[in-house]
């Protein structure tokens, strides 16, 4: 459950994502992403590196209000900095030994979705029903 609760949460955030409506959805992540770039911050194991690290992901979060990529990107440095803070056993939440590894398998899940520039995947779902229910059925010769 470590592992797949995770990439679970992910596709949950990319669903529900999917409600927000175009502009608005790109600037909500690209908010989302800022705020995920600062919560090591107040307990971070890099010094004045999480400082750093921050700057750069409010960067392209801030590019991210204009382009998927940059959200993507930032969500992808996120991962690493999550994975690093697993090995040096510095946990994004403190009394949850594997957060920091929970959100290392989490966040790609969707700066994968946001480099596809952040489709509607419950439209997209619906596509996929309706085209499957207008088929014919496949008759025996």
């Amino acid at each position: 459950m470590t592992y797949l609760a995770p990439l679970l949460v992910g596709v949950v955030y990319i669903t529900l994502m999917s409600l927000i409506r175009e502009p608005h959805r790109r600037h909500f992540n690209a908010i989302m992403v800022a705020g995920a770039g600062a919560a090591y911050l107040s307990g971070g194991g890099f010094a004045a590196w999480e400082f750093a690290f921050t700057a750069v992901v409010t960067y392209c979060a801030y590019r991210g209000l204009r382009s998927w990529t940059f959200i993507g990107i930032a969500w992808l440095l996120h991962t690493a900095w999550d994975f690093l803070h697993h090995l040096q056993g510095n946990p994004i939440v403190p009394f949850l030994h594997d957060s920091s590894l929970g959100c290392a398998l989490c966040d790609p899940v969707i700066a994968l979705w946001c480099l596809r520039g952040g489709p509607d995947v419950i439209a997209w779902g619906r596509s996929r029903i309706r085209a499957l229910v207008s088929r014919e059925p496949v008759r025996a010769s």
